[in-house]
């Protein structure tokens, strides 16, 4: 039976020193019963509550921390469904490399990785990680390569070859990457732990079947190695959608501690198609990281904006900062724009204002990251709402222009926003964002 934040209390140190991250130790209870802390945090935990609580404080999924600064979260997750709360780390995203590529493919997709920068509604969308991969005879290209990587794209690595021997050099030749080393046997596994322990980096570990793989994950448990990833051996995307929800299940519903690691998967089908189709299905089914065969631009911007679609809070919109935006080189006289900060109305009315080859401003209130409609419905987007943010922000010091165009949704609001603003006038723009350059070419030129 699950304790309770008042009942884990009981068996903590009750000093409020703060060196867990939390204020009190009530509060690093509530965590530990949530299952978002590990009882290891705490400096000063009895025997007794280590006993007590030990394993059943961690979080279903092992939250496994990669890269320099460990700043890439992989796993950690809390719900089956993204609606019961929300996901937090996402899928991470590889591009593989070969040691048997041309050189001037790797110079590029190396390259590519490097530069490659997704602008989403305001989030900045980079590629996690560089898998490489040993197909030739050469432990040494392995290693140069691995370490040509490094030292290029400055991420994590996902390293995977045939030969333990040359996983240990390459790495070695990376330490403080805090990378993957991809067990290629069962066999293989004791001697690569202690390779990643050294180099501390983690391990990805595979079996042919789900119970090898489980006995495997919980021996490395009991020798207190908890970094790893595991590879699930499947033979279509339909036993891998399978497995995938079954493992999460597993660990969630019936805490199952064999299964509690996110995993990793290389997308090797051959085809560009049945690649993006396997990427998905690792990204809507609970992948913790995805290794993709090749860089290919738009199938990135794809994968990256439906991943982005399920990582985030359901119920918290995305939002920009509320203030007042310049489009192009605005001047005092430029025309004036209202909208709300939810991020995709920002970016949309933004990005067809700038198309319209006009500068203005557009002022964007707080409306709790709510669309024009929506935010108007809740109260948010009203004449008084509207004309307290432009007296707060002192607009009219700044402008000489006493015009404000707000979208045609909300014309209704117009009189009240002139009543607010005494010596100001209220144009209804289009309904649709779409329509604002014929409307700016008709009523503002």
């Amino acid at each position: 039976m699950a304790l309770t934040g008042l009942q884990i209390q009981k068996l903590l140190p009750a000093t409020n020193c703060k060196e867990c991250g939390s204020n009190t130790c009530l509060a690093f209870a509530m965590k530990l019963a949530a299952k978002k802390a590990e009882l290891s945090l705490c400096p000063y935990a009895s025997e007794e509550a280590k006993r007590t609580l030990g394993a059943a404080s961690e979080p279903p999924v092992r939250c496994v921390e990669l890269g320099p600064g460990r700043q890439l979260k992989v796993g950690g997750e809390l719900v089956l469904y993204r609606h019961e709360k929300t996901f937090v780390h996402e899928t991470a995203l590889a591009v593989n490399l070969n040691d048997t590529d041309p050189p001037e493919v790797i110079d590029s997709t190396l390259k590519q990785v490097s530069d490659y920068l997704l602008e989403r509604v305001g989030e900045m969308l980079r590629i996690d990680m560089v898998a490489i991969t040993q197909k030739g005879p050469d432990p040494q290209a392995f290693t140069s390569l691995a370490s040509k990587a490094w030292r290029v794209a400055q991420r994590p690595l996902v390293l995977r070859s045939a030969d333990p021997v040359a996983l240990a050099a390459a790495a070695k030749a990376v330490q403080g990457s805090r990378s993957v080393l991809c067990a290629p046997t069962p066999e293989t596994v004791p001697a690569l732990m202690a390779v990643a322990r050294e180099n501390d980096h983690a391990l990805a570990v595979t079996a042919p079947t789900l119970d090898g793989l489980v006995a495997l994950s919980a021996n490395l448990k009991e020798q207190g190695f908890a970094d790893i990833f595991l590879r699930f051996n499947c033979l279509s995307p339909a036993e891998r959608f399978q497995t995938n929800s079954l493992a999460r299940r597993a660990a969630l519903k019936d805490h199952f501690k064999p299964l509690g690691y996110p995993s990793l998967h290389f997308v090797e089908t051959g085809d560009p198609a049945d690649d993006m189709l396997e990427a998905i299905n690792e990204i809507t089914k609970y992948g913790g990281i995805c290794v993709l065969p090749r860089f290919d631009a738009a199938q990135m911007s794809s994968l990256m904006t439906l991943r982005l679609n399920l990582y985030t809070d359901p119920q918290k919109p995305i939002q920009v900062e509320p203030k007042v935006y310049p489009i192009g080189e605005p001047g005092p006289d430029s025309p004036i724009f209202v909208t709300t900060n939810f991020s995709l109305t920002y970016f949309i009315v933004s990005g067809e204002i700038e198309n319209s080859g006009v500068s203005a401003w557009l002022v964007v209130p707080e409306c709790e990251g709510m669309s024009v409609l929506t935010a108007w419905a809740a109260g948010k987007f009203s004449g008084a709402s509207i004309a307290k943010f432009i007296r707060e922000i002192g607009l009219e010091k700044q402008v000489t222009r006493r015009q404000l165009v707000i979208p045609g949704y909300v014309a209704q609001i117009s009189g009240e926003l002139e009543e607010c603003l005494p010596g100001w006038k209220v144009l209804v723009g289009p309904q649709e964002a779409a329509d604002l350059e014929s409307f700016v070419k008709s009523r503002l030129k």
